[in-house]
């Protein structure tokens, strides 16, 4: 059994288990959330649209790898350096409900 869910602007297709690092939630270390299965394919092979839910755990909070950002410009003296890590939240998805 999967599942297909939407968080953080993108979508996941997750099974019991999995452990994933999606956008930062709003939830506490240890906290279950719900989340929403935009599609559920069970053991028998039928497909469930718009039903179901998704139980899952959190399990921590960190930033992800550090991206460098540069900007230049030839010949005018302009450099630009910025850094950028992106916060993210890790689940561990415990539950898969029709």
């Amino acid at each position: 059994m999967y599942a297909v869910i939407k968080t953080g602007g993108k979508q996941y297709r997750v099974e019991v288990g999995d452990k994933l690092k999606v956008e930062k939630l709003k939830a506490n270390v240890g906290e279950t959330i719900e989340l929403k299965a935009l599609m559920v394919r069970d053991d028998e092979g039928n497909v469930h649209v718009d039903k179901g839910t998704v139980i899952a755990e959190v399990k921590g909070h960190g930033l992800g790898k550090k991206l460098i950002v540069f900007k230049y410009r030839p010949k005018k003296n302009y450099r630009r350096w910025k850094g950028h890590r992106q916060p993210f939240t890790e689940i561990e998805i415990k539950e898969i409900q029709l």
